[in-house]
C-alpha cells in the first residue's frame, strides 16, 4: 500500500516523468474515491489521488485548519520526489489547492477548483449537529442531500451516505469546522497560475455565483459549468469533468524534468 508523510495514495503513470504531476485532493470527510476512475486514470497523465490524514487508509488525525492540510500536501510532495504539480482540488480540497499557492507557489504549476470557492463556509445547524451523537446520522443524510443535484441516481447518494457515516465524526468535524474558517478571499489576485474552475449549476454547497466571482478575481482563470448537476459534480457527470481536466491539464506548459 503506497503511502508517503503519512497519507495513503493512489498513483498512475507516475513514473512518467514526461508529464507534470496532477494531484487530486478530496473534500470534507470524504477520501480519495471520491474521484471517479474517468479522473483517477485519465489517459496519458500522471496523478495522484491522496487520502489526506484521518481520512480513508490514511492514518493519523485529521486536522482542524486547511494550511495544516496544505503543509501535509507539500510533505507528501517532498517524500515522492514532486517538487511542482497540478492541484485538483473538491471542496475543501479546492481551498488546500488555494492555500498551497499562497503559502508555496513555486510548488504549484496550475489549479482545478471543482465545486468549491475561496471562502468555505459551513450551515451552523450542521455544525451543531455534529456534535450531538445522537442526531450524526441525520446530519449526515442532510449533507448528503445538499451535495447532490435532482438527477444524480439514488445510489450515488447511497453510496455517499454510507462513506459519510464511515468517517470518524471528530474527523469530519475538524474537516467542517476548518471549512468554516477558511477565507482568502481578498488574496485571490496573489494568484498567478493557470486555473480551471468547474462548477455544477445546482451546486447548493458552493453555489455557482462563488464560482462565478472567483473566476472574475482571478487572474488567469477559466469557469466551466455542468448543467443540472450539484455539488459532488464529478461522480454526477465524471466523464465530462475527465474532459474538461484533460483538455486543461494538456494546455498547461511544462517542461519535463521541473517536476
Amino acid at each position: 500500500m503506497p503511502v508517503a508523510a503519512g497519507c495513503y495514495y493512489f498513483a498512475h503513470n507516475l513514473e512518467n516523468r514526461s508529464r507534470p504531476l496532477v494531484i487530486l485532493i478530496h473534500g470534507a470527510g470524504n477520501t480519495h474515491l471520491s474521484w471517479p476512475a474517468d479522473i483517477r486514470r485519465l489517459p496519458g497523465q500522471r496523478l495522484l489521488a491522496l487520502d489526506l490524514p484521518g481520512h480513508g487508509k490514511s492514518g493519523g488525525l485529521g486536522r482542524h485548519s486547511i494550511a495544516d492540510y496544505a503543509r501535509d500536501l507539500v510533505n507528501l510532495m517532498d517524500t515522492v520526489g514532486v517538487y511542482s504539480a497540478i492541484l485538483i482540488g473538491h471542496s475543501m480540497g479546492g481551498g488546500i489547492a488555494l492555500q498551497t499557492a499562497l503559502d508555496h507557489p513555486e510548488r504549484v504549476i496550475g489549479l482545478g477548483l471543482v465545486g468549491s470557492n475561496a471562502r468555505l463556509r459551513v450551515s451552523p445547524a450542521i455544525l451543531e449537529a455534529l456534535d450531538n451523537p445522537a442526531i450524526i446520522p441525520q446530519a449526515v443524510e442532510a449533507m448528503v442531500e445538499l451535495s447532490y443535484g435532482p438527477q444524480a441516481d439514488a445510489s450515488l447518494k447511497k453510496l455517499a451516505e454510507r462513506m459519510l457515516g464511515e468517517v470518524r465524526p471528530a474527523v469530519l468535524q475538524g474537516d467542517l469546522l476548518a471549512c468554516n474558517a477558511f477565507d482568502v478571499i481578498q488574496r485571490l489576485p496573489e494568484i498567478h497560475k493557470p486555473t480551471l474552475i468547474i462548477c455544477g449549476t445546482l451546486d447548493q454547497m458552493t453555489p455557482l455565483r462563488y464560482s462565478e466571482a472567483m473566476a472574475a478575481i482571478l487572474p488567469q482563470a477559466a469557469l466551466q459549468t455542468i448543467d443540472g448537476a450539484g455539488h459532488m459534480v464529478m461522480l454526477e457527470q465524471p466523464r465530462r469533468v475527465a474532459n474538461l481536466l484533460n483538455v486543461f491539464i494538456n494546455g498547461i506548459d511544462y517542461i519535463p524534468g521541473r517536476s
